[in-house]
């Protein structure tokens, strides 16, 4: 019979004491746990990793979050199914924001400025990437470093937002993203335009 390698004892005893690593064991235990219990359990587990988490948030199956330490949530985040947070360079989510299936953040990306290094031997560059209040992110639209997305934003499914700022209460379309609307003064009843 085989033995186990004392090298790899070793690596597990090693991983187990980085609180991401600790994290990422935890991550792949719950990952697809379903239904209510799952999401339920998820949050129990997952917000004593968070940089800040606030009262609640809904964290659906198949999540995958790297840097866990560096990704702040506001209050009552949900988080969609098959969503990726990259929260390497630093990740806030504002109060009651709404991820959609598929969506992805990024907050690294590798550098590529020396043609003379190959690009995985140039490191990596950080950039926050900061979402507002009440802010709804559509499926599978890609949310790159640098981000700033203003409170009550809706960016559209399938839409890539670069690393700039948008004013609040705008509407994004497109890869890249543009403002195709506007949700200001309006009132919700209704949905229409409110006397000035």
């Amino acid at each position: 019979m085989e033995q186990e390698s004392p090298g790899l004892l070793r690596q597990l005893y090693w991983d187990l004491k980085s609180r991401n690593t600790r994290f990422q064991y935890w991550q792949a235990l719950l990952i697809d746990v379903p239904g209510r219990f799952g999401r339920k359990l998820r949050w129990r587990i997952y917000r004593k990793f968070f940089g800040k988490a606030g009262k609640y948030a809904t964290i659906h199956m198949d999540v995958r979050i790297r840097n866990i330490g560096n990704l702040f949530l506001g209050e009552n985040v949900h988080i969609g199914e098959k969503n990726i947070i990259q929260a390497a360079g630093g990740v806030e989510l504002g109060d009651n924001t709404i991820l959609g299936p598929g969506v992805m953040i990024w907050s690294a990306n590798h550098k590529f400025e020396a043609v003379d290094v190959p690009i995985i031997n140039q490191g990596f560059e950080y950039k926050k990437v900061v979402i507002g209040n009440n802010v709804w992110i559509g499926a599978n639209a890609f949310i790159m470093p640098g981000a700033v997305i203003g409170d009550g934003c809706i960016i559209s499914a399938g839409s890539v937002v670069g690393g700039k700022t948008i004013a609040p209460f705008k509407i994004l379309a497109g890869n890249p993203a543009r403002v195709i609307g506007t949700r200001e003064n309006k009132t919700p009843e209704n949905n229409q335009p409110q006397d000035s």
